[in-house]
């Protein structure tokens, strides 16, 4: 190559470089002012993008209105579960353990870290204790669908009459938390309730049931005697410090039935009738049972008779 196509081949790239750092700076000036245009002032994207964000502001409001309306149904349905559908059938209210506790915090974590957090978080929370209320309202729906089926056999199978003649009650001994255990001296739930009376006293099934579990117990401690009876439709009744079983596990009796004798077997110090409703899995006070086919001049003598702090058993 000759020194003058080389001088040639110079002055074009030289002559390049120019144009390229006008291009270069002509890029960063067109970036610079497009960001802050956009930052300072209201583009045609920023405007678009804000008016999505005013729309998703007013979807969630129009959720949570639709949340709190069926909230209000869903209550409104409670309500008349627990003061009538129940009351009718004469059950208890159905109880979930744990149905109503919140979801920890972590499961919204996802949430956060945004400008419209709050709103989400509420919403989700208020979504996930509908669906707790919905569920829980379900079942309790479902089991008086069931109950309506067999009202019949379910009204002779509920615990609705006294376990002994009532004219041979001494004293009674109610149901709950004790102030003082008679023995341990300490603070004891008390799971039923107590009737003192004579030994030997006929003791009665309170409902037409299967017997689920009879039992000799222990000498000195716990239950002694005691018959567990499975009424179904969620009840069970327990029997305990008997003198006498009369009846063996599998047997159908029915209401008022003989069963036993009143004893003090196991953790006694004197013959009384300890006496237990179940219903799903949870202790219930007895006289709200008893009470069903009570006069108020009869319901009074009881309360009268009533001694909270029991002396007889351990249990």
């Amino acid at each position: 190559m000759t020194s003058q196509s080389i001088n040639s081949v110079r002055k074009v790239r030289v002559g390049r470089y120019p144009l390229l750092r006008k291009l270069l700076v002509g890029f960063i000036v067109i970036s610079l002012l497009n960001l802050i245009i956009s930052y300072f002032l209201y583009t045609p994207k920023i405007f678009s993008i804000d008016n999505e964000n005013r729309e998703l502001v007013i979807k969630y409001n129009i959720l949570q209105d639709r949340i709190r309306s069926l909230e209000s149904k869903i209550d409104d349905i409670h309500h008349r579960d627990i003061s009538v559908y129940r009351s009718l059938f004469s059950v208890d209210t159905l109880a979930i353990e744990g149905i109503y506790t919140p979801y920890a915090e972590s499961k919204y974590a996802t949430l956060q870290g945004d400008e419209y957090s709050t709103l989400m978080t509420d919403s989700w929370k208020s979504i996930d204790n509908l669906a707790r209320k919905a569920y829980a309202t379900t079942l309790s729906l479902d089991q008086l669908q069931i109950l309506a089926k067999n009202k019949e056999r379910m009204s002779f199978a509920i615990p609705a009459i006294w376990p002994i003649d009532r004219t041979q009650l001494e004293w009674f001994y109610s149901f709950g938390m004790r102030a003082r255990h008679p023995i341990y001296k300490t603070r004891k739930m008390h799971k039923g309730v107590d009737m003192s009376c004579k030994r030997g006293v006929p003791v009665y099934a309170t409902g037409d049931a299967i017997v689920q579990m009879t039992d000799e117990g222990m000498r000195r401690r716990g239950y002694g005697r005691q018959i567990l009876l499975n009424h179904e439709f969620g009840y069970q009744t327990r029997y305990a410090h008997l003198n006498k079983i009369f009846v063996k596990e599998g047997e159908r009796v029915t209401r008022g039935q003989l069963i036993g004798e009143v004893g003090s077997t196991g953790g006694s110090t004197g013959p009384h009738l300890h006496y237990e409703v179940i219903y799903m899995g949870r202790h219930v006070n007895p006289v709200n049972y008893f009470n069903r086919n009570m006069s108020s001049d009869e319901y009074k003598q009881l309360m009268d008779k009533m001694k909270h702090n029991t002396d007889l058993e351990v249990e």
